[in-house]
């Protein structure tokens, strides 16, 4: 007899904050059998490297800058474009494949390496700053230039880490982290969550959970929000790095990812809520 499927999210109504990969991350969750209330809490908005590009591939060239290190595939795709509309990218493509590439995870090194950039160094999973410190020691970057792309988001602890060691980081950025013009979608999330009507939220971004908070600030409704991830509904994490901007919210995640990646995610928050309808708790509004 053919075993029935069983439904991991079983109906349940699912947050979800990405904004990049949210028709991705809905279909993981309808796939599961869940319902995706898809509110993208993060814009990426282009920063303009043009003007930095020429002495970019100069201090590349004249070994000036002997370490160029990328945090995500976004942003090294980012400046690659950029580099192309700007006329420089067959430069810049030859200076990088003669300078130290390091990369934190798979994605930026994806890029790089279909360009035929060799990738020297790549941190290990899961793929924060102290995995990427980690290959990043004294004796690599004392007394070097480096060039430093960073993500949407910035990392200033990373710099000062890296200057800490001797390094003389140059800092680039090719898009930032802004909050979407229109926070309607959002703040009908957060009266959702405050009405006890999602099962879960899933993070993917730290900085998703400092524009939900910003938002929830701005509608008189931190404390009921907080109160209602904290009691009621199943806080998903993607990652070390979402998590402890969580609990710098005071909202410690549920359920973290492992490897830190969408798939995982969904699975993990489908096995918060069956342990949480097998097991279930009677939590009071304050």
């Amino acid at each position: 007899m053919e075993r029935q499927h069983v439904s991991l999210l079983a109906g349940a109504r699912i947050g979800l904050l990405e904004a990049r990969l949210s028709s991705e991350l809905a279909e993981l969750v309808r796939r599961e059998g869940g319902e995706p209330v898809c509110a993208p809490a993060v814009r990426e908005a282009p920063v303009d490297l043009a003007p930095a590009l020429p002495a970019l591939v100069d201090d590349l060239r004249q070994q000036r800058v002997r370490i160029v290190v990328f945090l995500t595939g976004a942003g090294a795709s980012s400046l690659l474009d950029q580099a192309r509309d700007a006329g420089a990218y067959d430069s810049l493509v030859d200076a990088l494949r003669n300078a130290t590439t390091v990369c934190r995870g798979p994605k930026p090194a994806a890029v790089l390496r279909k360009l035929g950039i060799p990738v020297h160094v790549n941190a290990r999973s899961p793929y924060t700053t102290t995995e990427l410190l980690e290959v990043l020691p004294d004796a690599l970057v004392a007394a070097q230039g480096m060039a430093l792309l960073h993500d949407g988001g910035g990392n200033p602890p990373l710099v000062e880490a890296l200057r800490s060691r001797g390094a003389r980081v140059q800092e680039l950025r090719s898009y930032e982290w802004r909050l979407p013009d229109d926070v309607a979608p959002i703040e009908s999330l957060i009266a959702e969550l405050v009405d006890g009507r999602l099962g879960a939220v899933a993070f993917t971004n730290q900085v998703q959970v400092r524009h939900v908070f910003q938002v929830a600030d701005g509608m008189g409704r931190t404390a009921a929000m907080r109160y209602a991830l904290t009691h009621r509904t199943i806080v998903g994490s993607i990652g070390p790095t979402c998590s402890r901007a969580l609990d710098e919210h005071g909202v410690p995640p549920h359920v973290e990812a492992s490897p830190p990646k969408m798939r995982p995610l969904v699975s993990a928050i489908g096995d918060a809520l069956a342990a949480r309808r097998n097991h279930p708790t009677v939590d009071s509004t304050p």
